[in-house]
């Protein structure tokens, strides 16, 4: 039985992205399903594992965690032998690889959450779209994204050359807008368009998509 559990749902971008660093490192893990209709969330037993009341909750043996980035980055750290390395030895490469993974949680996420809630999550629960809203927070995305196409016009992923944990942060956001209206910011600049085709396509993102059928 494996040690690692998560629990979480397979609709919550921040589980998500636990589950993609799993996938990544090849790391067998149990999940662990919490139904958030019911509230399962906010109340005993999961509320012991997150005292936040928010999915996803981690444990790896004794180890219990909250806080998905938190917790991709023991992922990374505590098994940087297996699958694919997702942070970097290099002290300086490493500094470079953190300001774009401070990017992805400071200035690309609190924009892209917003219009996956707006167009990707209302939708599924019957409720209306706010389109003042979608419109506010496409221009700040786009801003975000303009600094993305020229970063990604002289690197191949966020962080340098390989793929890392700095560019799987985004994928579940991205997941959700690149099936709504929103996709045009995407695939408008060709860059970020490109990069987003890449990291979208890796097979480990496939097997994140696969936990919801």
């Amino acid at each position: 039985m494996a040690t690692i559990k998560v629990y979480g749902s397979t609709f919550s971008t921040a589980a998500m992205r636990v589950f993609a660093a799993l996938y990544e490192k090849d790391i067998e893990f149990e999940f662990v399903p919490v139904d958030m209709r019911a509230g399962e969330h906010k109340k005993a037993p999961f509320i012991s594992l997150n005292p936040f009341g928010q999915v996803p909750a981690f444990e790896d043996g004794d180890l219990k965690l909250f806080e998905s980035r938190a917790i991709t980055q023991y992922i990374a750290h505590e098994y940087f032998d297996k699958g694919t390395q997702l942070v970097i030895r290099d002290s300086k490469k490493m500094a470079i690889l953190s300001v774009w993974t401070e990017v992805e949680g400071q200035k690309f996420d609190p924009a892209a959450s917003k219009l996956t809630w707006e167009l990707g999550i209302k939708p599924l629960l019957g409720k209306p779209t706010d389109s003042a809203v979608v419109e506010e927070y496409e221009a700040k995305l786009a801003a975000v994204l303009d600094v993305y196409e020229a970063r990604l016009a002289q690197s191949k992923y966020l962080g340098g050359d390989s793929f890392t944990m700095a560019d799987l942060h985004h994928l579940p956001t991205i997941n959700y807008l690149m099936g709504t209206q929103s996709k045009k910011l995407f695939e408008s600049r060709p860059h970020v368009s490109a990069w987003v085709a890449d990291i979208t396509a890796r097979p480990a993102w496939n097997k994140v998509i696969a936990m919801r059928s």
